[in-house]
């Protein structure tokens, strides 16, 4: 490819509304094109990186057994229907009617789809396992799209579903596709950790994410140093104490203590001169309809995935003012467990605790020394709050750790739960009729392509692994206008292509600096410079973007040496 004839606009300004840097620098490289909100286009060098993506994916998706497959976007909603998820899904689900009225949807996954596929195909156990992948377009109505392509509404993902006949079979699909997927991050040049996951709006019983670790990532993972143990912020476990220590000190009296405008945790420590961890948060939750209360320290979040887990309900929200009255006969902001007409649940950290304070269920009150069983009972005690850095981890008790990154997969054992729906049933080998249990398993290609950028990159631009990158190698004639300069670059630039290395020359009549700083822009991790000085010597220069290293070749031996370089970057 030459320079001058790509379509390739650079800019050197930071995009006003970009916040990550894999934003500003898909945007300053010329790879994305802003088309509305949460919607890009991608641009020929954008778009060559994700066919890198791509191709990797797919060579090791094939290498496992896999089966490439390409299913519509536009969806019936009886599928959805059919599966429960065209009511549960939310409004991420654009839906949308045809000329005739009926309902359809801009598929987010294809769970229903897919199922509908082999249910109608496979009817015995001779035919199962299967694994079925395809590289489609989804489109997830996000409320607050942000973060460039890493959180958008159209993007493309990579989403297999294999067919077992039993769990068992089910946990082989899963290790294979968990293995595939810690080769193709290897093969992309990425950094990452598979850690425990929720498995969200996709449902099933286990799932893994596959995180690539930057200080600028969206999602926070929870993390042993010494076990393999790491999980998501919504899935770290905080394990039960092995034996809830009760203080020693005695109980005190209640006392009711009128409280004028105090209603966050803050207010109610200052006004009655005690540290957080010794005050409960009463909060009521709408789960399923049905009113639940959740008792957490005053210090710690209440962590409403485990929440809704814990309880196992199909919709959780915080209760609405009628049943927070209802449940409590008190305003928000002074509800406590005393006297509520409600399941209590209190967090594992409660345990422990004696006279403490919470709300009082009346306005402007609080209570003091209140103390679980004297004044109330809980029900349940579980695991309800976002780990910190200060609890241990839940498999060894070592020391854990907190650190950022960016979510670029996702692994599911999803069991029966779409092929009960939607009736998908096979004939085992004693005829008798069985559910087939599944698998999913996504990848993000933009995302992938963004997370290498947030994990490679310096002032300058871009520093792309070699196994991803646009193109492998760029030459850059220092002046054009030298005839020696250009044939030589010529020359070099038609010998690599021979050799079917992705190269492009900037054949552009600027100026040398111009040329690097474009170069390193957009991240090509290879650069060879031509100028007349060393070729009159019969050398040239070779740079390595990542290390920043410049070896002196001779026009000889320069393409052998270029392509040892790749090989031994790939």
């Amino acid at each position: 490819m030459r320079y001058s004839e790509m379509f390739l606009p650079t800019v050197r300004e930071v995009p006003s509304d970009a916040e990550v840097i894999s934003h500003k620098l898909m945007i300053r490289a010329g790879m994305l094109k802003k088309i509305s909100s949460g919607i890009y286009s991608y641009l020929p060098l954008g778009y060559r990186v994700i066919r890198k993506v791509e191709q990797i994916i797919r060579e090791e998706m094939n290498r496992a057994g896999a089966q490439e497959v390409f299913m519509p976007m536009v969806q019936p909603a009886e599928l959805w229907k059919e599966s429960g998820r065209w009511i549960h899904y939310g409004k991420e689900l654009l839906r949308f009617k045809d000329r005739h009225d009926r309902d359809y949807c801009l598929g987010p996954t294809h769970e229903e789809v897919i199922t509908e596929i082999v249910r109608h195909e496979i009817k015995t156990y001779r035919q199962l396992p299967k694994n079925l992948y395809q590289i489609q377009t989804k489109f997830r109505d996000e409320i607050r799209p942000r973060f460039g392509v890493m959180r958008c509404r159209e993007f493309g993902m990579k989403d297999a579903y294999s067919f077992d006949a039993d769990d068992e079979g089910v946990d082989v699909s899963y290790r294979k596709m968990f293995d595939v997927y810690q080769r193709i991050f290897t093969r992309c040049g990425l950094k990452f950790r598979a850690v425990e996951a929720d498995t969200g709006s996709i449902g099933g019983g286990y799932s893994h994410e596959f995180i690539v670790m930057t200080d600028s990532g969206e999602d926070a993972i929870f993390f042993c140093n010494s076990c393999d143990y790491a999980a998501n912020m919504e899935k770290a476990e905080i394990s039960m104490p092995e034996k809830a220590e009760p203080s020693t000190m005695e109980f005190l009296p209640l006392e009711e203590i009128y409280t004028p405008c105090v209603k966050t945790i803050e207010d109610v420590c200052s006004f009655f001169q005690v540290t957080p961890d010794k005050v409960v948060k009463t909060l009521i939750f709408n789960a399923d309809g049905k009113a639940a209360a959740i008792l957490i320290r005053g210090d710690e979040e209440v962590n409403e995935i485990k929440v809704k887990n814990f309880l196992d309900c199909s919709e959780l929200e915080l209760a609405d003012d009628e049943l927070v009255q209802r449940a409590a006969d008190s305003p928000k902001g002074f509800v406590g467990a005393i006297g509520i007409k409600a399941r209590i649940v209190a967090d594992y950290s409660l345990m422990s605790m004696s006279n403490f304070v919470m709300g009082a269920n009346k306005e402007d009150y609080h209570i003091k020394n209140v103390n679980i069983g004297r004044d109330f009972n809980v029900d349940e005690f579980a695991d309800l709050r976002f780990a910190k850095e200060s609890d241990c981890c839940p498999r060894c008790k070592g020391a854990a750790k907190i650190a950022r990154g960016v979510e670029v997969g996702h692994i599911f054992k999803l069991g029966t739960k779409y092929t009960k729906a939607l009736k998908a049933t096979y004939l085992d080998k004693s005829g008798k009729e069985q559910y087939m249990a599944m698998g999913c398993y996504g990848i993000g290609i933009g995302r992938t392509v963004a997370a290498s950028i947030e994990q490679n990159h310096d002032e300058e631009g871009i520093i792309w692994p070699m196994a991803i990158a646009p193109f492998h190698v760029i030459i850059t004639p220092v002046n054009v206008n030298d005839k020696e300069v250009l044939e030589a670059s010529e020359k070099l630039y038609q010998n690599l292509l021979e050799q079917n290395v992705d190269v492009i020359i900037d054949d552009r009549d600027e100026r040398a600096g111009v040329k690097f700083n474009d170069a390193d822009l957009i991240g090509i991790p290879l650069r060879v410079t031509i100028g007349s000085k060393r070729l009159a010597e019969g050398k040239i220069e070779l740079r390595s973007r990542e290390k920043g290293e410049t070896q002196i070749l001779s026009m000889e031996n320069a393409t052998e040496k270029i392509i040892n370089a790749i090989k031994e970057a790939m």
